[in-house]
């Protein structure tokens, strides 16, 4: 709203205030009784109206802050939304890997520093609200946008997410997201998802608590309904778990456009912004407010929460403001080239001619081929909401051929299985690059013009502006990228692709095959034709570069897995795409495979090193609070630097409970022959069952495991007793 402002804002000094030690919600309370009722209105939406705002996104999303809540009578500068979570989606930002081949790092220090990396350059392109800290778990792994998370383990998500917020906060408000449930692409709008207390508390929650722990300012809601209230009109997960359980005192807002179906209804519920226009409070609340339907208390509790909000952001202490030069940076190329290395999984790496296929020695290649429509082609991942528009991106094709100068590297970019072969057998190596675009999984929003429950929910439009032409220029934008996407049909490559890396193996034995994805592939048709397979992901702006790192040795191979991989479709939940509703239990990923009795093809946790190692020694501490300190003796015992994972899992003996959990986990690098003991730090968290409305450990005691994936034979144990003695 902008309106006269004064040379010393009310906002200014309200931050003073609680920089000297108020309370931000006091202070908000004072500020907020300084506002007129059109003004505390004004605060609980975004400030562009609905039309024009629609043609901003239909042209291209997010290309500059959206603010929602400015008040320039009192210099209040309003929630100034950027998207994520791979990078800042307005300007020419670093695209950094996806969120799930960050998540394959295991390095939540490497994740904390990409999140100062993201909140530098949102800050330089004037945002104050990062909506990119996504943490929603993956029941499954044709789940369109798992690309935007960080993989199948609550406890897992949770550090990541933490570890985001932590960095993004030095520059920006983080904003952690779908809150909750959210897992399903294609039936996002329209799907019920329920599940029990204990599901909830237990596997879909404990993240988002975690990230409140860490002090996250907003949670934005999803668009699905959680046991039949829309998420964004769910009182039960946003005043009962989120704010009375948790403490949680920062800003909850919707998600875009539908995120809620009844303006009274959220408000009354919790909900305190409508993201991202004016539009079903701007035009329903007035008359809700004067019929009753809610109240100014209401309005009154949101306004105090979002300008709190806002006084502790400012008041708190950040880093020094960047220059715009921030953006896409060489250092934060840089970070973004080192987190794709770190995240690349080697997944098989067979002996051929006396020795491992990778890694690969540049001095012994003159001839190389490189396979595939998807080695050249710019690949950073879904193209809706999450897109970073670097002004560069560096190919599989363009590392390998700027990391082999002297090497004679062809590209063979057609579904042809002969002319592959063809160029394989003329060459030292064939790399052959395969998986999937934005075509086949991402953001989904449908054909807009047939969704009519949808459209109810825009304002009137304009005079003279056709809605029907309007939909279908939406339609037509959309289909350029995210209309194609949504949940995946399959979990494996094309049959062309797997036919072509049958060819080139059979013409050169030594293949290798890398896949770009965020979900889980299925390999069996294919992968025991071909000595080396590498999960490269979505790997950002740095990406082609990063994997000649890893291909050539460069950069050891230091990913794992974020889920578990299994061998058929029939071993995962069931999965309807098209869904009204659905239940979530507590069984997925290696959870489910586990308590089925059946052996993932690659289970979680799993990757393989250019060298090796071997844990040694296990001592675990008592349990303090709700964790305990391990100490973990390991020794590379191969022949050149490397980093392992050390993975602590809690094994557990109990009915209807997952029969190992992780727990805690640590990167350690260590030079070849290096010997040293680690600390890692445990949470009993995952061990515990809700039960009458509290956690409660789930057995007296777990059997911890020091390992390099979850049911390593090879793991060293220890007992830790979970009760007081």
């Amino acid at each position: 709203m902008s309106t006269t402002s004064t040379a010393t804002t009310a906002f200014a000094e309200s931050v003073d205030r609680v920089r000297s030690g108020a309370s931000a919600q006091d202070v908000a309370g004072e500020l907020l009784s300084a506002l007129t009722r059109q003004e505390k209105l004004f605060l609980l939406d975004g400030d562009e109206e609905f039309w024009p705002g629609m043609g901003e996104i239909i042209k291209q999303y997010n290309s500059a802050p959206i603010v929602m809540g400015r008040v320039d009578r009192l210099g209040i500068p309003g929630l100034r939304f950027s998207d994520g979570p791979r990078g800042v989606v307005m300007g020419e930002a670093t695209a950094f890997p996806v969120s799930m081949a960050r998540g394959a790092t295991w390095d939540v220090e490497l994740e904390e520093r990409i999140g100062v990396a993201i909140g530098a350059e949102m800050r330089a392109l004037g945002a104050n609200f990062y909506g990119g800290v996504c943490i929603n778990l993956p029941r499954h792994p044709a789940w369109g946008r798992a690309q935007e998370t960080y993989g199948e383990d609550s406890h897992a998500l949770g550090e990541f997410g933490a570890a985001l917020t932590r960095g993004v906060r030095r520059h920006a408000m983080a904003v952690a997201k779908h809150y909750a449930l959210n897992s399903m692409e294609n039936a996002r709008f329209t799907v019920d998802v329920s599940a029990d207390e204990a599901t909830l508390q237990e596997v879909y929650l404990p993240h988002f608590r975690r990230t409140v722990e860490q002090g996250v300012d907003g949670i934005m809601t999803a668009y699905n309904s959680v046991n039949g209230e829309w998420a964004g009109e769910n009182e039960a997960l946003m005043e009962g778990i989120l704010r009375e359980q948790w403490g949680f005192q920062g800003v909850t807002v919707s998600d875009f456009i539908w995120g809620l179906r009844d303006a009274a209804k959220s408000l009354r519920a919790g909900l305190d912004v409508e993201e991202p226009f004016r539009q079903q409070r701007a035009e329903h609340l007035p008359a809700d407010l004067a019929a009753g339907r809610a109240s100014w208390s209401d309005v009154d509790r949101a306004g105090r929460r979002i300008l709190a909000t806002q006084l502790a952001f400012y008041a708190r202490d950040r880093d020094e403001e960047p220059t715009a030069d921030v953006v896409f940076s060489a250092e934060h190329r840089a970070l973004s080239r080192e987190a794709a290395a770190a995240a690349a999984v080697l997944l098989k790496n067979d002996d051929v001619n006396g020795r491992p296929v990778l890694p690969l020695s540049a001095d012994a290649l003159a001839r190389v081929a490189v396979i595939g429509r998807l080695a050249d082609l710019p690949n950073t991942g879904d193209e809706g909401s999450s897109n970073v528009h670097s002004p560069e991106i560096v190919t599989p094709l363009q590392g390998l051929r700027a990391a082999l100068p002297s090497a004679a590297v062809t590209h063979v970019s057609a579904d042809d299985p002969g002319e592959a072969a063809g160029a394989a057998g003329d060459a030292d190596v064939a790399v052959v690059v395969v998986g999937y675009t934005s075509a086949d999984e991402g953001e989904y929003i449908g054909d807009l013009a047939s969704q009519h429950e949808l459209l109810a929910l825009f304002p009137p439009p304009p005079e003279g502006v056709d809605l029907a032409a309007v939909m279908g220029a939406a339609d037509s934008q959309l289909a350029m990228g995210t209309a194609v996407g949504g949940d995946r049909h399959s979990l494996r490559v094309r049959p062309i692709d797997a036919d072509i890396i049958r060819a080139t193996a059979a013409a050169n034995p030594r293949t290798v095959v890398v896949i770009v994805t965020a979900g889980a592939i299925i390999t069996e048709e294919w992968r025991s034709s071909v000595p080396a397979v590498v999960v490269s992901w979505y790997n950002g702006s740095e990406g082609g570069s990063a994997l000649a790192d890893v291909l050539l040795g460069v950069h050891d191979a230091t990913g794992r897995l974020p889920y578990s991989i299994p061998t058929s479709e029939e071993h995962l939940p069931a999965f309807d795409i098209d869904a009204t509703t659905i239940t979530y239990d507590r069984w997925h990923g290696q959870r489910l495979l586990d308590r089925d009795g059946i052996p993932a093809a690659f289970p979680l946790g799993f990757g393989l090193s250019y060298t090796s190692f071997s844990l040694d020694e296990l001592t675990v501490g008592e349990v303090t609070g709700e964790s305990f300190d391990a100490q973990v003796t390991m020794t590379n015992t191969g022949d050149r630097a490397g980093r392992h994972v050390v993975q602590l899992y809690a094994a557990i003996d109990a009915e209807d409970f997952p029969h190992r959990v992780l727990v805690g986990f640590a990167p350690v690098t260590l030079n070849a022959g290096e010997t040293r003991t680690i600390a890692v730090t445990g949470s009993t968290r995952p061990t515990n069952r809700w039960a009458e409305g509290r956690f409660v450990p789930a057995a007296t005691h777990v059997v911890i495991e020091a390992a390099a994936f979850s049911g390593d034979p090879h793991a060293i144990t220890a007992t830790l007793d979970l009760l007081p003695s």
